[in-house]
């Protein structure tokens, strides 16, 4: 029997900000499942930063979505069919195939994921996924932080920049500067992650406010904006400072090239490192990242925060509204009950 299936499709490639016309929701019918195949239930899906990129034609680090095609993300679900020895029906797995209610796989495109007593299916796409080890790696192996450092995250109330500030502290950091995009969001970021001090970036010049934040400046910056804040830290970056290059999230919807910091000579004078990443490049890190952070959730020593929209449907408009910075925490779209 063919396998009915919904799924978001990319109806035309955006200029400046996406609107809900570039999307297209069509139901379809996959082939039953073939030998070494499965047909999984989507639980759980992912919408992040970078999949603004994947609309654009222009070649990436991750491949473009086609338009008429449907997209791709982090999702988890139930296996509710397999033709596979290695992934059994009913096993919980981890997929890039988000964007839709079910799908039929090849078993070796899928991961199998332990069934982790009090942690939601949810986690594996965000503290224990790929934003967590996006965040364990930048700044523990890109950024090479060091108990007693002082530490700036930028987009410090998203996925990976409140993971970032955590880790930090957690690790012996001096201190902990993050800024975001609300006061309601700095409250968070200072009363119940533990920052050390945070700032709305809306509020006045990123500069002056991490001035008035670090005054004796940073030895480490986390960058997940661009922009006015990556100008700002390298102006308030010590002498040998690093910087983890993550994102640049207030530049993706740019129809032209904004310009670049307007400061980079302090490179060579403060003898700075900034240096970009991708996240796939440290898979190595997975098992003592694992190991660490569910032992910090475990103790309670971890705060995650989620922000959850309900149905396929309400995909579109939780991507977009992640991209205006409506999200604290990792945005998430739940797509059926367990």
């Amino acid at each position: 029997m063919p396998v009915s299936a919904r799924e978001w499709q990319l109806a035309a490639r955006p200029h400046g900000e996406p609107t809900p016309e570039d999307f297209r929701l069509v139901e379809v019918e996959r082939p039953d499942p073939a030998d070494g195949e499965v047909v999984v239930r989507m639980l759980v899906m992912s919408v992040d930063p970078y999949m603004r990129g994947r609309m654009r034609a222009a070649k990436s680090y991750a491949a473009p979505w086609e338009v008429g095609e449907t997209m791709q993300g982090g999702a988890v679900g139930r296996v509710v069919a397999s033709r596979s020895a290695d992934v059994p029906e009913g096993a919980l797995v981890l997929t890039d195939a988000g964007w839709r209610n079910v799908a039929v796989l090849d078993a070796q495109h899928v991961r199998v994921l332990p069934e982790l007593p009090g942690i939601p299916p949810s986690y594996h796409l965000g503290v224990l996924g790929m934003p967590g080890l996006t965040a364990w790696a930048g700044l523990f192996q890109v950024a090479a932080f060091r108990a007693g450092e002082d530490v700036f995250v930028s987009g410090a109330a998203g996925a990976v920049g409140s993971l970032v500030g955590q880790f930090a502290r957690l690790r012996g950091a001096a201190s902990v500067v993050g800024s975001a995009g609300s006061p309601e969001k700095v409250t968070w970021l200072t009363d119940e992650l533990g920052f050390t001090a945070a700032f709305d970036y809306h509020a006045g010049p990123v500069a002056q406010q991490l001035a008035a934040a670090a005054p004796d400046g940073i030895d480490v910056y986390f960058d997940n904006v661009g922009g006015e804040h990556l100008e700002a830290a390298i102006g308030a970056l010590r002498v040998h400072g690093r910087a983890a290059i993550c994102g640049s999230i207030s530049a993706y919807n740019a129809v032209s090239p904004p310009p670049g910091p307007r400061n980079m000579s302090l490179l060579v004078a403060s003898r700075l490192t900034l240096r970009g990443f991708l996240v796939g490049d440290h898979t190595d890190l997975r098992p003592e990242f694992l190991e660490t952070v569910s032992a910090w959730l475990a103790s309670g020593e971890l705060v995650v925060r989620e922000t959850v929209r309900e149905g396929l449907d309400n995909a579109v408009p939780a991507f977009l509204d992640l991209l205006r910075g409506g999200n604290t925490g990792k945005m998430i779209v739940t797509l059926s009950d367990d």
